[in-house]
């Protein structure tokens, strides 16, 4: 019994054994257990001084001879293969001499062999810099940094997101604003420490054109980097809406940075020209500075439904950017049931003989101007009792003396009354009364690049 309970004890106890052992991980090299063994750090460490040797030795030449299995047990430690997974530029072996690897390599005061990694104070204390990190001027970067396009892939995404920014970075002003864009322009080199072109292509649509962005090597691990996209503080002034435009027309390069051609048109009803500079699309899916159409402050106010008529007939050519006359005449139009406010003015009536040959308006925007012109005046009364004469022509009773301007200026208003064959009554080469229609001093070259159509009427064989 007792020698069954024994056996079984064992038989735990190698299994427990056998499961540490298997458990082990890759062993890792203890320098303080090794400080009888290696009078000199180059020993194992050749490529300090070496630019030829390994900075690390390989375990089957610098472990072997006593980890053999009989003296002492065999190791599994292996050498980091590659470069260090770092953008540090620091060479050991091209480092100025003048000091020993301890001091860099370990605490003052400390024992032989009691080792640890080198730190950027050490650095900083040793070249008279200030001793947190983060303080150094950005500029010094690349002094010790070398462009992130070039660290080794080693580096991985993750350890670049935990890059920390300098308070620069933090200052007001930074970043939409254009603060950080003094130092690009001024080719400081240490803004490719942490980023590379892929991250400015984030924000800056015309990055390819900018020869401090497309100076700068491409790297997608620079996108790990997190950057918080917010419009500039002009964008946020309460009259923006109504001042971008001058804004634009002066420097539209800076308005490409984030906006395309698309951004323009969710408000204007035609891309402005200032705007016809700007890139078509975005490559970029989803980006595109993307404009929310909002209705100016005017719009918002209680009393611009009822009073926008003045300004809107002082300044339509504003209305304009974002309007179509259809807009209008949504509300303006008067439907089968009447009701509606109507479009013309008070008065308008009486003004609008001028107003349709001046070209203020276009009346067939709306109207019919064969025949709703013509059943108006008939049923106003307002007809010629023969043609070219009575009081039709704003009662002028010698209108037909002086019709042919007005017929040359403005022949589309004639043809709301009259067919060409009125005309032909009197202005025909070959019938009727004989009279020239071109008038004293016609200059037929100059009306033929003017309006060509007229010509058109009486000389084409086929019109």
């Amino acid at each position: 019994m007792t020698r069954s309970l024994l056996s079984l004890v064992f038989v735990l106890t190698a299994s427990g054994v056998g499961t540490l052992v298997a458990r082990r991980g890759p062993d890792r090299f203890d320098h303080s257990t090794h400080a009888t063994l290696f009078p000199s750090c180059v020993s194992c460490h050749a490529g300090a001084v070496d630019a030829g040797a390994a900075l690390l030795p390989s375990a089957d030449v610098a472990c072997a001879s006593c980890h053999d299995g009989k003296g002492q047990r065999l190791v599994t430690w292996s050498p980091r293969e590659g470069p260090r997974a770092s953008n540090l530029k620091f060479d050991h072996a091209a480092h100025p001499k003048g000091g020993t690897c301890l001091a860099c390599h370990a605490d003052p005061g400390s024992r032989w062999m009691q080792v640890r990694a080198a730190t950027p104070q050490g650095c900083f204390a040793c070249h008279g810099l200030p001793a947190e990190h983060l303080a150094q001027p950005d500029s010094t970067c690349a002094t010790c940094h070398r462009p992130l396009s070039e660290a080794p892939a080693a580096l991985t995404s993750a350890q670049v997101a935990r890059f920390p920014a300098p308070p620069s970075h933090a200052v007001a002003g930074f970043g939409a604003d254009g603060g950080h864009a003094a130092a690009a322009r001024a080719g400081d080199r240490s803004c490719s420490t942490c980023h590379a072109r892929d991250f400015c292509a984030e924000c800056h649509l015309d990055g390819a054109i900018l020869p401090s962005i497309s100076a700068l090597g491409p790297d997608r691990r620079s996108l790990a980097l997190s950057v918080n996209l917010r419009g500039p503080a002009s964008h946020r002034r309460t009259d923006f809406e109504r001042a971008h435009g001058g804004q634009a027309r002066a420097s539209i390069q800076v308005c490409a940075t984030c906006h395309t051609q698309p951004s323009c048109s969710a408000c204007h009803a035609t891309t402005p020209r200032a705007a016809l500079t700007l890139a078509t699309h975005d490559p970029r899916p989803g980006r595109d500075g993307a404009v929310i159409r909002t209705p100016p402050p005017s719009h918002r106010e209680a009393s611009w439904a009822s009073g926008h008529g003045p300004p809107a007939a002082a300044r339509p050519q504003s209305c304009a950017a974002c309007h179509a006359r259809s807009d209008c005449l949504d509300c303006h139009r008067p439907g089968p049931a009447g009701g509606a406010n109507g479009y013309h003015p008070t008065g308008f009536l009486v003004s609008h003989p001028a107003q349709a040959y001046g070209r203020q308006s276009s009346c067939a925007d709306c109207h019919n101007t064969q025949a709703f012109c013509q059943d108006c005046h008939r049923q106003s009364g307002v007809v010629a009792s023969a043609r070219l004469l009575g009081g039709f022509h704003d009662s002028k009773q010698a209108f037909v003396l002086g019709h042919g301007q007005a017929a040359r200026q403005s022949l589309e208003s004639c043809v709301s009354c009259h067919a060409e064959r009125d005309c032909l009554a009197c202005h025909s080469a070959t019938r009727g009364r004989g009279f020239n229609p071109h008038g004293p001093g016609f200059n037929a070259d100059r009306l033929k690049r003017k309006n060509p159509g007229l010509c058109v009427a009486c000389h084409a064989t086929t019109p």
